[in-house]
């Protein structure tokens, strides 16, 4: 899993003009191993082998590392949800089912990332960077709801009312599958289930795409 996250940036030996993303991939590890509390400027540089006072050059302080680190974490996220999407084929309400599992699955590969991507308290959203890939996302989302009624006009409010439907669904089920408040819904399960076959399950019984 640690992996996985530091494939956001790359862990190559730093050189001229590539400090920041070093910084960034560090940090990325910092916070799937140890958590947001470990997280500081100082660490990163240390992880990385340079000066306490590096980071600040790039950074500011620690909101705008944060920032960017969420930043990436969105660019990544919005390319796992279209890659979703696409391998789903044309069938609108198939592609939404495959988001829905692609916003699943990224949470639960990158779980501290995906936390931290969402606790606006820490973030900057006024930062180009985190603005311009959290706006990116959503158009994923919206481009599968617009997908569903291609031959129809539908009202932004509509829309608007079932991109947020399919947000919370979606967005509630990972966060109850990270803080592991499904354990007691899977567990009493005949078979061999998991938080993969539920989730299909829940998206089929509210009918997602219908």
């Amino acid at each position: 899993m640690v992996h996985e996250v530091a494939d956001v940036v790359s862990r190559r030996p730093y050189h001229h003009g590539d400090l920041k993303a070093a910084l960034l991939a560090e940090a990325a590890i910092i916070l799937e191993k140890e958590g947001i509390q470990a997280l500081t400027l100082r660490a990163a540089a240390r992880a990385a082998g340079v000066s306490h006072a590096a980071p600040k050059n790039h950074f500011g302080d620690l909101t705008g590392l944060l920032s960017e680190l969420a930043a990436l974490g969105f660019v990544r996220f919005g390319a796992a949800l279209a890659d979703a999407m696409a391998e789903a084929g044309d069938d609108p309400r198939q592609r939404i089912k495959a988001m829905g599992r692609g916003y699943v699955g990224f949470a639960a590969a990158h779980p501290g990332l995906f936390a931290l991507m969402f606790r606006s308290e820490a973030l900057d959203h006024d930062r180009p960077a985190l603005r311009d890939a959290v706006l990116n996302a959503r158009q994923a989302l919206a481009a599968a709801v617009r997908a569903r009624t291609p031959d129809k006009t539908m009202e932004p409010l509509q829309m608007a009312a079932q991109a947020t439907a399919l947000w919370s669904l979606v967005h509630g089920f990972a966060m109850l599958l990270l803080e592991g408040r499904l354990n007691g819904m899977i567990r009493p399960l005949p078979g061999n289930e998991t938080a993969d076959t539920l989730l299909d399950a829940v998206l089929a019984a509210i009918r997602v795409g219908d």
